[in-house]
């Protein structure tokens, strides 16, 4: 029944996003039709990685979740970018940080709780992604605001081209190490536990649903942004606010959805690598390449946080280590995760 709804909603929303944005139909109306598509479209995202993640394994499947859901955000941030949008671009970074380790995790972890009083994942690469994650946020992000202090514009550029390289690099790495190097030797039981199911589509048509349901979210996602400054002024809401919760939440929809299904699932091991593995996608190349791309345009982004960013990502970092380092979640953990994330969305509400 849902599938039905979620594809009458794409077929329907699909068409009418297009004529609505020729036609320029007015723009809170648009914004609604907008997300309301880009939900649909999500689903269609995670019923493609549940297959591939039956097919390939949860690491793979869950990467290429979380890879497919950050190419939007990549998208709308390369045209903010041109657009001079920088300050946007670096508050939807912290937003996906926040978002998927507090709002993506929390709700998975809350709604697969009320079905399941334990959910256990793989301990081994919770542990190996908590070190990353400290990395990649606590050292990455805060070590370049720290040092720069006492830098003029073009010394702080150079010193995030450098940060940039260094994190695109470990990045590749940490996926050589996981996929290839080490791919198995850390094997938990809920790994195995699927092997028989039968994937809703074969390798080669989920990966065709994800490649065309990612173009039509791109396209929706950019036209949506153009709607911001008009639901901003109507609703009262600022640029960092945007930035951090609307424009996080919309470019990352795909991801939000498919974890949730996947933790309704009891399929723990995906849910968690699409929330934690897109964390640090976004935070080890979705940002440093943004702050290369953004040397060939007029304003150049370089990878310096407002210390109000950096002190909730850092916290939502510290938060989910101690959360997922013993391998197992339940319903409370995932409603405190949610609670964090809504304390921070006030507060950058106000801010």
């Amino acid at each position: 029944m849902t599938n039905k709804i979620f594809m009458l909603l794409t077929f329907i929303g699909v068409p009418v996003s297009v004529i609505g944005t020729l036609m320029h139909w007015p723009s809170i109306f648009l914004f609604i039709i907008y997300c309301l598509t880009i939900i649909a479209l999500s689903s269609y995202m995670g019923r493609a990685t549940e297959s591939l993640a039956i097919v390939a394994g949860p690491r793979i499947g869950g990467l290429l979740n979380a890879t497919f859901g950050n190419a939007v955000e990549l998208i709308i941030s390369v045209f903010a970018l041109k657009a001079g949008l920088v300050g946007v671009v670096l508050a939807s970074l912290t937003g996906s940080v926040l978002g998927n380790l507090l709002l993506v995790a929390g709700l998975s972890f809350f709604i697969g709780g009320l079905k399941y009083k334990r959910q256990k994942f793989n301990v081994y690469d919770a542990r190996h992604n908590s070190g990353l994650l400290m990395f990649a946020v606590m050292i990455a992000f805060v070590i370049p605001e720290v040092f720069s202090m006492d830098m003029n514009d073009t010394k702080k550029l150079s010193l995030s081209v450098g940060i940039s390289v260094i994190l695109i690099l470990l990045y590749l790495a940490a996926l050589f190490f996981k996929l290839v190097t080490h791919r198995g030797v850390y094997q938990s039981d809920n790994e195995a536990q699927h092997h028989d199911e039968e994937p809703e589509w074969g390798k080669g048509r989920a990966i065709l649903v994800l490649l065309i349901a990612t173009l039509a979210v791109a396209y929706i996602s950019e036209n949506l942004v153009h709607t911001f400054e008009f639901v901003a002024e109507s609703f009262g809401w600022t640029e960092l606010f945007i930035g951090i919760i609307i424009v996080a939440i919309v470019g990352n929809a795909a991801e939000h959805a498919s974890a949730v299904l996947m933790a309704f699932k009891n399929k723990m091991d995906v849910a968690v690598e699409i929330a934690i593995g897109s964390t640090l996608q976004v935070a080890m190349f979705v940002a440093p390449v943004l702050v290369l791309i953004s040397l060939f345009f007029e304003k150049s982004m370089p990878l310096l946080f407002s210390w109000q960013e950096l002190i909730a990502m850092v916290s939502s970092v510290l938060l989910m280590v101690v959360i997922s380092n013993d391998g197992e979640t339940n319903w409370f953990e995932g409603l405190t995760l949610l609670a964090a994330y809504v304390i921070m969305g006030i507060g950058f509400y106000l801010l």
